[in-house]
């Protein structure tokens, strides 16, 4: 009994880091692409929770491109930014003042009710790249592989 609690402790917290990773770990000096590639999904506008229920997540769209995220108390702004038939997103902090980005590979369910979302590992692209030429021909060529992106973090739509 006191090893399985222990095991759910570890698989908590490695969660909380993981939601933590992604929204925070905005380590990218330029953005996957300098503008949105597509327009803002109306199906991922709304209030999201961590399946554990911890995390909250809301989305609401700034105009017709751009979203506004708010998570756990901090702001960040987000944008599609596909590339290699990838729906990826740049996700810029705005709490901070360097601005940086993350960037992060999102799913949506067919039913519009989970979210996934995995970061990009910074092994693979790494946090040097000075250009969004440079980091989309990354992602491009690491398409197919596994170590592209992190843990998987889902959410599921509150409203």
């Amino acid at each position: 009994m006191i090893s399985s609690n222990l095991a759910l402790v570890r698989v908590v917290g490695a969660a909380i880091g993981l939601c933590s990773l992604v929204f925070t770990a905005c380590q990218y000096d330029v953005p996957i692409t300098s503008t949105p590639t597509r327009k803002v999904q109306e199906r991922l506008l709304g209030d999201w929770t961590s399946i554990d229920g911890k995390e909250k997540l809301k989305l609401r769209s700034l105009d017709d491109s751009v979203y506004i995220v708010y998570y756990d108390g901090d702001l960040f702004r987000a944008y599609h930014s596909d590339v290699a038939e990838t729906p990826f997103a740049t996700v810029q902090d705005l709490n901070s003042s360097d601005r940086k980005y993350a960037y992060v590979v999102w799913k949506l369910s067919d039913d519009g009710k989970n979210l996934r979302l995995r970061n990009v590992n910074d092994k693979i692209v790494p946090k040097e790249s000075k250009d969004s030429a440079a980091v989309a021909m990354l992602l491009e060529k690491n398409a197919r592989n596994p170590d592209l992106l992190g843990e998987e973090i889902q959410f599921r739509k509150v409203k």
